[in-house]
């Protein structure tokens, strides 16, 4: 079996050694101890093959022809970018894991992640797409709002002070975010409730939530709005300091529990995700809670101390990270075979060493 490994690695300058900065360009790629870490865990799934997801990589892919792509790239350009690896898979006919380029196209685009929801019934926060300053005099949401690049992961243009308090703040981070990111901004009610996120595995009826992760704001520095954005993600909490600040189980009311991973759920398959992908949930002034997005791509990095979320609800559901790596490839490979794929692996390898050609004796002398 030929396990291919779709990544984008963060320049060596961008990486976790680095001292932190609100340059935020690469906080969406992975680090290099990420992609060994995924790399090691695929090894029993069969051999693996490293194909970074860069202008070469369509004629790499088609080259190496795997097996199985387990994707994790980001991809390079654009607000379709993460579409690009697995539609290149769908044009070679590769199998990989994960959502299709459509659902990924319309996951990383909040605004039409936040009209199908509302669409298919699933609440979230109201909210406003503008794409310059002036669009800004057809916003009719009461203050105060939240503003974010509306095709950005992993904290990107999602800083504390984007919590606008009057129309003057509104106007003047809108033109920031415009001007920085050239994508245009989400506008969207604030929502006063706690937050939680939740990790899906699985297909159709069988998909199923990983213990709910409730996030303590209180473990953010004196006077940060609760914000889980950049500077929290990747400023305030440090492998040397971790920020205190899931709890995984989320400690609330059994009713609320429940409904949050109903709510991760309907959106899930709202977007129609495959395999794996992470739900955002925010409770709004109600008590109900509203989908913020869906990640699926969801973060995996494999140290517990950089409090990356899918891997902490793993644990808290009794998986190492390996065993998490392997089960989404298993789930994918299930779904488009019917088959398990540690079973098939195990049988390529008796295969192989069937038709291995046998040692020669040396010749005598």
């Amino acid at each position: 079996m030929r396990i291919g490994l779709t990544y984008n690695e963060k320049p060596e300058s961008a990486s976790a050694a680095e001292p932190p900065s609100t340059n935020d360009a690469f906080a969406e790629w992975d680090d290099p101890s990420t992609i060994a870490a995924v790399e090691q865990a695929l090894g029993p799934c069969g051999s693996v093959i490293r194909l970074e997801a860069d202008q070469f990589f369509p004629q790499e892919l088609a080259l190496a022809r795997p097996d199985l792509v387990f994707n994790m790239a980001e991809g390079l350009h654009g607000q379709s970018r993460e579409a690009l690896v697995p539609a290149i898979c769908e044009y070679l006919n590769v199998p990989y894991t994960g959502s299709d380029p459509l659902t990924l196209a319309l996951s990383l685009h909040k605004g039409r992640t936040k009209e199908i929801l509302a669409f298919r019934g699933v609440p979230t926060a109201p909210f406003a797409s503008v794409q310059t300053p002036a669009d800004l005099e057809r916003v009719a949401l009461p203050f105060p709002v939240f503003v974010k690049p509306i095709a950005e992961g992993s904290g990107k243009g999602v800083f504390a002070d984007n919590l606008c308090e009057t129309p003057a703040r509104l106007r003047e981070r809108v033109r920031f975010l415009l001007e920085r990111y050239a994508e245009p901004v989400l506008v969207e009610t604030y929502l006063p409730g706690p937050e939680f996120t939740v990790a899906i595995l699985g297909n159709g009826p069988e998909a199923a939530c990983l213990p709910v992760i409730g996030l303590d704001f209180s473990a953010l520095p004196p006077g940060a709005p609760p914000v889980y954005g950049y500077e929290a993600k990747w400023v305030w909490d440090r492998p040397e300091a971790p920020l205190a600040i899931f709890q995984c189980p989320a400690r609330v009311p059994a009713s609320l529990y429940r409904e949050i991973e109903r709510m991760a759920l309907d959106a899930y398959h709202a977007l129609g995700c495959r395999d794996w992908c992470r739900v955002d949930i925010r409770v709004d002034r109600f008590g109900v809670p509203n989908v913020l997005e869906l990640n699926p791509l969801p973060g995996i990095i494999p140290d517990p101390a950089m409090n990356s979320c899918f891997p902490k609800a793993a644990r808290a559901a009794g998986f190492g990270y390996d065993e998490l790596i392997q089960e989404v490839a298993r789930i994918a490979w299930r779904r488009q075979t019917g088959r398990d794929l540690l079973a098939d692996a195990r049988a390529h390898v008796a295969v192989g060493a069937r038709h291995a050609v046998p040692a020669q004796a040396p010749i005598p002398a």
